[in-house]
């Protein structure tokens, strides 16, 4: 079985800690974090936690049950990059000189959908989302133009197959303390129970 991307997503009480006891997951099974992502959902009392990994899917789903274990974890879930839609953030800080003085900078930054968000005398800030390639290919572009410091977000992602969602996640947050889970088909893989 070989290694691809995996994005897991993984629901969460907001409870100080969990994202320590989350992360020695990951590091006692030595599985790198290519990218994590936290924040709150539209649903008040749940977090969701955004992960990028390289792994084989076995070892995926077998960790997001151990994740689901946790008591402060609602769900785990895991998809491949076709299941989901995701986009990283990235900003730029480029020579403000540089920028004033070539019209080719400028149609560089429209053509990939940068936009200016800190204008100085001495260096201009740029921002755009996309793949990690097309940031990473602005990079590129804008090195041999007086390009000064560049930083790329986590990813965020959303489900393409969940039309019903909000519903299930509101599930999540009304049913009582030891009350059996409701899978939601529409969010990832589900196997039977094995232990890492």
């Amino acid at each position: 079985m070989h290694k691809k991307e995996f994005t897991l997503t993984v629901y969460t009480e907001n409870q100080i800690g969990i994202l320590n006891r989350i992360a020695t997951m990951f590091s006692r099974r030595k599985i790198n974090i290519e990218s994590l992502n936290t924040s709150p959902t539209e649903v008040e009392s749940v977090h969701r936690f955004t992960i990028v990994i390289n792994e084989t899917e076995e070892v995926v789903g077998k960790l997001c049950r151990q994740i689901e274990k946790q008591v402060e974890v609602l769900k785990a879930y895991y998809n491949t990059e076709e299941e989901i839609v995701w986009q990283e953030l990235a900003l730029y800080k480029v020579s403000t000189d540089a920028i004033a003085e070539r019209v080719k900078v400028e149609r560089l930054l429209r053509q990939f959908g940068a936009r200016a968000v800190a204008i100085r005398k001495d260096y201009t800030v740029f921002e755009t989302t996309g793949h990690r390639e097309e940031t990473d290919k602005l990079i590129k572009e804008l090195e041999p133009h007086g390009l000064i410091e560049f930083v790329r977000s986590a990813r965020v992602a959303i489900l393409k197959g969940s039309h019903d969602f909000h519903e299930r996640l509101k599930e999540f947050e009304q049913r009582e303390p030891g009350e059996e889970v409701i899978e939601n088909e529409f969010l990832g893989k589900q196997d039977e129970i094995f232990t890492l």
